[in-house]
């Protein structure tokens, strides 16, 4: 508290000593001791206001005027009585050190101001810094006073709203059992958290860190609150070892220039009015004046005279603690503040003044209440380069140094600066911390990590255990068709429409677009049979045609051959209309053209079966059936038969035309392009118009296969129906139990099993005869045939 009160004197020194600040205006001070006592305080506060030290209130026995503001106090406890006076009188106070964040409450305490940030500020560090380590699952220890309860609770907020989770919260008693500090430890070694947030007093630590040192604890990071990270307790030998490489935000740290000079020029034969230094001379180099009687009294007793030679240099390094002006640095500005607010109010011009009428206030008789007024508007430029002023609330720009506590084997400690904290217009707080300098404490040699659940990976996500903070969590893949791209993701991503999730679940590729291709072995072997089945038809139409005088060729009407060839041939090539990626023009097309062809070759056979049966009855004597001898009926039955099919693919095509459209839906990962038929009515209606004709030729070939004719066909074509009412009634179940590409070639496999059965099965005994037993294809032949028969 000594360097405390010698920083005041220096920095009031200091300005009177510049023409700059208050020209020609000198300004003096008193100090009242508080003894960390707010009665104390309240006490000092009624000696200013009243001038007497025989306290009347609401009375004020000096002519001259009062003091221009009020330099304290360090503890909040002190501050808010005095605060609470002093507001009445709207007396201008400026703390060094009281951060509670209730003082901010201007309805409260009106004249407060302050050069330390404001409590919250701390805990919103906290909880930033925390969560940038990337620390999800801390700990939090506090004191049982309204300031760290108010601060922890703030910091357990901010850390709940920023995505983290809190592993305890737990209170520590001013007045603890042992049954209760070995409760907390036991709390605090069990707990999963790596990290643990110290917001206590330094002395109401101490016991449940002994505790701890005796389980030899380790793999602990301990962040300390401004109140004890420079804590000189903090040196205690039973807990050096775990609190070594503790972290925690202090005060901003800075340089006063001449201040370290001025302290050591501080000697009680120069400074004969100082009425401390006598007694700090004692306490320092533990002597006794031998013309004191009011020395300390364990230094009564004595036997070390003071001299004033001794060496006072190292004594003083030690004692003022050079390296860390925090606090100095704040009761600085704090003086610096009031006097740049009457440099302020002396400057003021009369009719431009601040207050009724421009009126100005008078530097020798100037009110509480306009000191307060400049005091609350003060802006300036310290010497280091810090911009001072006080917001509506009286709390400064918040500024704050991240500390790291090493305590060497020698038992010195230092305090290294790993970072630091301010505010910024468009960002809350800002945060550097340079963390490959940082000493971790637990034995961690680099950032440890504090978290309740390991981070789920890309294409996993978060999936809270039932009853524990949302931080514990298990990581479950991501269904089909949706992503996680990044970690730590709480929600898979549905892919868009036309993509889907990758193996890994991490990104969205486009899906595999599938149809029947040329490319693919199944379409060429398909295209391959289709195309050599042609080729088989073209050469066995080219048979008949160069055989076409022959009477095998000629039997059973040869123009009806050559049609149902014909037909055959493009039976085969339709199929290739099935094969390829889907379009409108194809889709419209394929189930036209193939049921009006199959429907041209079944009319065919239709007409073939009705010659043999009316060429046997017309032989008979008296037969009605003579007149139907001819080419016309069977080019009549093959003209309407195929005449009903076209005006049903006509209807089809006209009112529900097949198109193209891409499926996506069919199977995961996939887009089939197919045809979508328009109407599955006209499909199967088409599919049962073939099936009567070929039901109806199968019925009359079977009953008119052994009738006796030149080359009777009947019993081919009844082969031939089998197979074909074989191949078309496996074909409904199998195409009705396949999807995609699949269902299409089940239809172009029936197609070309049903048009190459009927091929075979009606032309290889021709053909037979025809290339290899010519012996047979006579008029002669076949007639003996006949009567074999």
């Amino acid at each position: 508290m000594y360097q405390y009160a010698l920083t005041m004197v220096f920095a009031i020194d200091e300005i009177n000593q510049n023409m700059d600040i208050l020209p020609n205006v000198t300004l003096g001070f008193s100090i009242y001791d508080s003894c960390y006592s707010e009665i104390k305080a309240i006490q000092g506060i009624m000696w200013i206001l009243t001038g007497k030290q025989l306290l009347v209130p609401n009375f004020r026995c000096q002519a001259h005027p009062g003091l221009a503001g009020i330099i304290g106090e360090l503890p909040a406890a002190s501050s808010l009585p005095m605060a609470r006076i002093l507001g009445l009188y709207r007396y201008p106070q400026i703390s060094y050190g009281s951060a509670l964040s209730l003082l901010s409450d201007k309805m409260q305490f009106p004249s407060f101001l302050r050069t330390v940030p404001n409590s919250l500020f701390e805990s919103y560090l906290l909880s930033k810094m925390i969560l940038d380590f990337g620390w999800t699952w801390v700990g939090i220890l506090y004191s049982e006073d309204d300031f760290y309860r108010l601060g922890s609770l703030t910091l357990q907020k901010e850390i709940t709203r920023m995505g983290g989770c809190i592993a305890f919260f737990q209170v520590i008693p001013s007045k603890i059992s042992p049954q209760k500090i070995l409760q907390i430890a036991q709390l605090v070694m069990k707990s999963t958290a790596s990290v643990v947030v110290l917001y206590t007093f330094m002395l109401d630590l101490i016991p449940v860190m002994e505790e701890l040192a005796l389980h030899n604890l380790k793999h602990k990071v301990w962040i300390a609150s401004s109140a004890w990270i420079i804590s000189p307790d903090t040196y205690k030998k039973q807990i050096r070892a775990i609190l070594n490489g503790t972290i925690g935000f202090a005060l901003q740290r800075a340089e006063i220039s001449g201040l370290k000079q001025f302290l050591l020029n501080i000697h009680p034969f120069t400074s004969p009015n100082d009425i401390f230094i006598r007694y700090f001379w004692e306490q320092a180099f533990v002597c006794r004046w031998p013309d004191q009687n009011n020395s300390s009294p364990i230094l009564m007793d004595s036997s070390v005279h003071c001299t004033g030679n001794e060496d006072k240099e190292n004594i003083y390094m030690k004692v003022f603690d050079f390296d860390n002006l925090r606090v100095s640095y704040a009761i600085y500005n704090a003086v610096y503040a009031v006097a740049h607010a009457l440099h302020n109010l002396f400057m003021c011009t009369p009719g431009r003044g601040p207050f009724a009428d421009g009126a100005c206030a008078n530097i020798s008789a100037f009110q509480p209440w306009q000191s307060l007024h400049y005091v609350k508007n003060v802006r300036f430029t310290t010497k280091n380069g810090d911009e001072l002023f006080f917001d509506a609330n009286g709390d400064p720009p918040p500024v704050a140094d991240l500390l790291n506590m090493n305590i060497h084997p020698d038992g010195t400690t230092t305090y290294d600066v790993v970072g630091n904290a301010s505010s910024h217009p468009s960002q809350q707080f800002i945060i550097h911390v340079n963390k490959m300098s940082i000493t971790w404490s637990g034995g961690f040699t680099e950032v440890p990590t504090s978290v309740c659940s390991q981070s789920c990976q890309k294409g996993w996500r978060k999936m809270p255990r039932k009853g524990e903070p949302l931080c514990c969590f298990d990581c479950v893949v991501c269904s089909r068709g949706m992503i996680a791209n990044q970690t730590d993701a709480t929600n898979c991503i549905s892919c868009p429409e036309d993509y889907w999730s990758d193996a890994a679940h991490e990104k969205c590729v486009p899906k595999i677009t599938e149809f029947l291709s040329y490319e693919e072995p199944l379409g060429t072997a398909l295209t391959a049979f289709a195309i050599l089945f042609s080729l088989v038809t073209v050469s066995v139409i080219g048979t008949f045609l160069h055989f076409r005088e022959t009477p095998i060729v000629k039997a059973n009407n040869r123009e009806l051959s050559y049609l149902l060839l014909l037909s055959l041939l493009m039976c085969f090539l339709c199929s290739l209309l099935f094969v390829g990626q889907p379009q409108t023009l194809s889709c419209m097309l394929r189930q036209a053209a193939f049921g009006i062809v199959f429907s041209l070759c079944l009319s065919s056979i239709l007409a073939k079966t009705f010659i043999v049966i009316i060429a046997f009855r017309a032989t008979k004597p008296g037969s009605s059936l003579k007149r139907w001898v001819g080419s016309r009926v069977p080019y009549s039955v093959v003209t309407i038969c195929s005449s009903l099919q076209v005006l049903i693919c006509m209807f089809w095509v006209r009112t529900f035309p097949p198109f193209s459209e891409w499926n996506r839906t069919v199977e995961e990962g996939k887009i089939l392009i197919q045809c979508n038929e328009g109407s599955a009515v006209s499909f199967w209606f088409i599919l049962g118009y073939l099936g009567i004709l070929g039901s109806i030729s199968l019925i009359l070939a079977f009953f008119a296969r052994k009738l006796p004719d030149s080359f009777n066909e009947a019993k081919f074509i009844t082969f031939s129906m089998l197979v074909f009412a074989s191949v078309w009634l496996s074909f409904i179940p199998a195409y009705l139990s396949t999807k995609g590409k699949a269902m299409v070639a089940v239809e172009i496999f029936a197609i070309l099993c049903s048009t190459a059965g009927i091929l075979f099965c009606i032309f290889s005994p021709k053909c037979y005869i025809i290339l290899l037993k010519p012996g047979r294809n006579t008029r002669h032949y076949l007639m003996g045939k006949e009567n074999s028969i």
